[in-house]
């Protein structure tokens, strides 16, 4: 890195009006750290391009790297004006003030870059959450329906989905769509865990079908994570053994004599067929958090009192950072 700022700095010193060469200064400086320098150089080069948007974007974007908050804002702002309809720029400004818990502002920027770019789907996820903190579920539905039209394969939208219709009274249709969830991927245990909890709270007849399927989905997981465990440990035996089996030139360790990990698989296979039974564990972690009045039901006296449907924040996978 010293040696490229010798070179840019002699060309500097032939022209020191050579744009390219402080443009490629600021960024070494930048990639070095050196924020002050990286500063000094885009600062120089916006006096001789004024009002070029590549260099504006690096001085607003070393104040925020500085946390001069006010200062970043002030140049993101000059910067939309000249590009006032790019919506990375637009999501910037409104995680900017994020950070700086503006939320009624960062808002308004979300919902511009939003309406320019409306397949980002950070941009999404932040504004679906925007929308739940607020208590605004049909709102959030719409966003995260959206969400999951992108990508299909994620199923924590869809879990999203089906949260916010509870959140928001329409039971019926929240168990629709744990059930259409289901369908798609069979082997979610999160999903089983919601339907097994809801069924419980509105006596539904399908109880015990769900509660079967949580539990084979669970003790499939088990073996998934088990087997998994044991690859790695015979993996890690296999690089630490192979300079000392070399040495030893090419002795072999007793046939009838069995590994750890061949020991584990069989306890993990002798568990799974063994008569034992594990209770279900039906305790999830809701993406929402707490819930309106249910609807009481006559079968609501056998709802277990140890209720967790509720009061957990919603997790840090599903919002944007």
């Amino acid at each position: 890195s010293s040696g490229i700022n010798a070179e840019y700095g002699e060309a500097l010193a032939i022209e020191s009006g050579c744009a390219e060469a402080l443009y490629n200064l600021g960024l070494t400086f930048k990639t070095m750290g050196n924020l002050d320098n990286a500063l000094e150089c885009f600062e120089k080069l916006h006096t001789i391009l004024n009002n070029c948007p590549e260099v504006i974007y690096q001085i607003a974007a070393l104040y925020d790297m500085k946390q001069d908050i006010q200062q970043s804002v002030d140049w993101f702002m000059h910067l939309i004006t000249i590009v006032p309809t790019d919506p990375g720029i637009l999501s910037q400004i409104g995680a900017i003030y994020d950070q700086d818990n503006d939320r009624s502002q960062a808002f308004q920027y979300f919902l511009e870059s939003h309406k320019y770019f409306p397949s980002d789907i950070s941009t999404i996820s932040w504004l679906g959450a925007f929308y739940i903190d607020g208590q605004f579920h049909e709102k959030a539905i719409q966003y995260f329906e959206r969400a999951s039209l992108i990508e299909p394969q994620e199923v924590k939208w869809q879990l999203m989905i089906a949260s916010c219709y509870r959140r928001s009274g329409n039971y019926q249709q929240s168990l629709a769509t744990y059930k259409k969830i289901h369908m798609r991927f069979p082997e979610n245990v999160e999903c089983l865990k919601f339907l097994v909890r809801i069924c419980t709270d509105l006596g539904l007849k399908e109880l015990q079908e769900y509660a079967n399927k949580l539990k084979k989905a669970e003790k499939a997981k088990e073996l998934r994570e088990q087997r998994r465990e044991n690859s790695g440990r015979r993996s890690g035996r296999l690089r630490g053994s192979g300079g000392s089996e070399r040495s030893n030139s090419g002795q072999r360790a007793p046939s009838g004599r069995q590994t750890s990990g061949r020991r584990d698989q069989e306890v993990a296979l002798r568990d799974s067929h063994s008569g034992r039974k594990k209770p279900v564990d039906a305790t999830y972690s809701d993406p929402i958090g707490d819930l309106p009045p249910r609807p009481r039901t006559a079968a609501r006296s056998r709802v277990v009192d140890d209720d967790d449907f509720g009061d957990e924040e919603l997790g840090d996978d599903l919002l944007p950072e």
